[in-house]
């Protein structure tokens, strides 16, 4: 199983890196071309690999710590991954009819903060291994649905009162079975409005916290 796991791991993720770095690159990427015409594509996905086997081959490397601390991780990245995720299916030059409507962005934002509230836990049981979880999870969770409730009520009340954001219809008015997106070299830069980029701060600060702390503690953790 570990075996496995490993296999698909050095797949899935290498290739999904060597995909994303053709995507910000421009390069092209892909594996029905040739070393020659995708060499950028190749070099990165064989440096992750020759990395990881690095890293499992160093003499006493703590694997078990290294194994701990990149679950932790990508704990902590999730929830940034998914509202990246819910930016683009609110994009309506990408998704056209079929981005996201009202009810579905409030599930969706529930779900993202529930994720966010169990990242930070996860952080902090793993810095404070002693810290009492049940505890932790109620002061979070109340603080969660009181913040969920007054964010939904003022977005309940700019939604009744017609005072959010008119949203541009960029996208043609056809329908969903027919809607293809645009070429990406088509596609504008979405807006940046206030609270997005208040989000993003806040969200690149904390990921920024949470993966310098957890790399503190996977050090002392193979120190000792």
């Amino acid at each position: 199983m570990l075996l496995n796991a490993s296999l698909i791991g050095a797949g899935a993720v290498t290739l999904a890196t060597g995909y994303a770095f053709g995507d910000l690159s421009g390069s092209k990427s892909s594996l029905n071309r040739s070393f020659s015409e995708a060499m950028g594509f190749y070099a990165v996905f064989g440096l992750v690999v020759a990395g990881a086997a690095g890293i499992v081959l160093i003499p006493g490397a703590p694997l078990g710590v290294i194994t701990e601390a990149v679950q932790a991780l990508a704990g902590v990245l999730l929830p940034s991954a998914i509202m990246f995720l819910l930016l683009l299916c609110n994009d309506r030059q990408v998704l056209g009819p079929w981005s996201n409507g009202f009810w579905l962005n409030v599930l969706a934002t529930v779900i993202v903060s529930v994720l966010l509230l169990l990242s930070l836990i996860l952080m902090a049981t793993t810095l404070f291994p002693h810290v009492d979880v049940r505890a932790l999870s109620a002061i979070g969770g109340a603080i969660l649905a009181a913040v969920l409730l007054v964010a939904g009520a003022f977005a309940l009340r700019a939604r009744r009162t017609g005072a959010s954001v008119t949203v541009i219809e960029t996208a043609p008015s056809v329908p969903r079975e027919s809607w293809t997106m645009p070429p990406v070299a088509l596609l504008e830069r979405p807006p940046a409005s206030a609270s997005r980029k208040l989000a993003m701060l806040a969200m690149e600060g904390y990921l920024l916290l949470a993966v310098a702390l957890l790399i503190v503690k996977a050090v002392q953790l193979g120190g000792g």
